[in-house]
């Protein structure tokens, strides 16, 4: 009876996640996106579907990419993301990179977040490595449990000492999404990470060329926004 009862649960299961995956299964991009709104309050039309996976990066959840619909974006933030993380392999070579949220396949308002809603909001996870600068996979598989893992205000993981946020591959990633963006029309209009961790990303090399392009990181954010921002780094995006 109970084999019985886990087939039946399976046999209903997957038809039900095959149809809420369907739209990213058949998305296709095309055309312009229109923004509307602010990322506070916005809405998204014809958003472009992030690649779930590249040649050096991918998505971090499949239930909030396939299920939830986290992962749409601005055309134009679409070549953005997508000629950054080119530049990375140059840059930062034999890094993985890991995409969070973006937006809704409509925007408007995204699980958990206040912003994000009119496809000109991104978040990207901060990659790890041990005391050798070597990078740790071991958090980039646990998708939106990733949330709940906690680092200190040097970058050291709370549990497992030895893993350290890698302040100079982000600041090197964030210096080529700014290079895109200045392409592609768009300036950076703000970048979140834990107020705390700003020191440790400006005294990399690339750290002090993102104070010499005053890239705005705000220094005072709400307890509870700046608790989440330990683990992964939020840009926000205009129009120039």
């Amino acid at each position: 009876m109970k084999i019985f009862r886990k087939r039946n649960f399976f046999a209903l299961a997957i038809p039900v996640l095959l149809i809420s995956a369907y739209p990213e299964i058949t998305h296709v991009n095309k055309g312009e996106s229109e923004s509307i709104g602010s990322v506070r309050n916005g809405e998204l039309k014809n958003g472009y579907l992030l690649p779930y996976k590249g040649s050096n990066f991918s998505y971090f959840s499949p239930l909030s990419y396939y299920l939830m619909d986290n992962g749409y974006t601005h055309s134009t933030l679409y070549k953005v993301v997508s000629e950054a993380y080119q530049e990375s392999e140059k840059t930062c070579p034999g890094i993985d990179f890991k995409i969070m949220q973006s937006t809704d396949r409509n925007g408007g308002r995204l699980f958990f977040h206040r912003t994000h809603q009119n496809g000109y909001g991104i978040d990207f996870m901060i990659p790890t490595v041990n005391r050798r600068g070597e990078q740790i996979k071991a958090f980039d598989w646990i998708g939106m449990w990733h949330y709940l893992i906690n680092f200190d205000e040097y970058g050291y993981n709370e549990i497992f000492g030895s893993v350290r946020l890698d302040f100079e591959t982000i600041s090197k990633h964030i210096i080529a999404v700014d290079d895109a963006a200045r392409r592609n029309g768009l300036r950076i209009r703000k970048i979140l990470i834990k107020t705390q961790l700003i020191d440790e990303l400006y005294a990399t090399t690339a750290g002090r060329e993102i104070q010499r392009r005053r890239i705005f990181i705000p220094t005072r954010l709400p307890h509870i926004v700046n608790q989440v921002h330990d683990d992964h780094y939020h840009i926000d995006f205009e129009e120039r």
